[in-house]
């Protein structure tokens, strides 16, 4: 009887790759309350090859964790499979948490980047300067407008910080039993 298990290991980026090829034409849809963005699964494999390189230069190597503050969007998607392809862990912070636990979660997780939505940072801004392990903020869109980030930690656009990126990545070939994401589940009483 032959197995049935599979004979190459699981990796995100093996997703990635076969969704830009096999599935370039097919749409990534994102609402934006006013009507809806359109790009291709090829253009998000590039963008996810983009950002890869983009937090290589920002010092993100190994399995260093990159969080996310967003909304479900392209660039969440982009963030899902870029950062864990890269060898990186991604770490998705509840938008919903308390402030208190919000902090708790960020430093015991040892966040390095944080890339959040511009219409979130009323509710990072207050908790930015108790981030201890925070390095970046990298705001989706184009501007920084409106972040408060504290000394020594660098703030990007992220449509600015992707712009002058190679459109090709060398993923590498990242253990399957590695960490590819993190979170924190919240209970009735306790940290999360």
């Amino acid at each position: 009887m032959q197995s049935t298990m599979q004979d190459a290991p699981l990796q995100i980026a093996q997703i990635l790759r076969h969704g830009s090829t096999v599935h370039g034409d097919a749409e990534v849809v994102t609402w934006t309350g006013d009507g809806s963005r359109r790009r291709s699964y090829a253009d998000v494999g590039r963008r996810c090859a983009q950002l890869a390189h983009a937090l290589r230069g920002l010092g993100i190597d190994g399995d260093q964790r990159v969080a996310t503050f967003m909304w479900n969007n392209a660039e969440h998607l982009e963030a899902y499979l870029a950062v864990p392809s890269m060898g990186a862990v991604l770490h998705t912070l509840n938008i919903r948490l308390f402030p208190e636990q919000l902090i708790h979660v960020a430093n015991h997780a040892e966040d390095q980047v944080i890339i959040v939505d511009a219409s979130l940072l009323p509710l990072l801004n207050p908790q930015l300067p108790q981030l201890n392990t925070v390095k970046h903020i990298i705001v989706t869109g184009d501007s920084t407008d409106g972040v408060d980030a504290p000394d020594g930690v660098q703030v990007h656009s992220y449509e600015a910080v992707i712009a002058e990126q190679p459109v090709e990545f060398d993923w590498p070939e990242v253990d399957e039993r590695s960490a590819a994401a993190m979170c924190y589940t919240s209970g009735t009483t306790g940290d999360p």
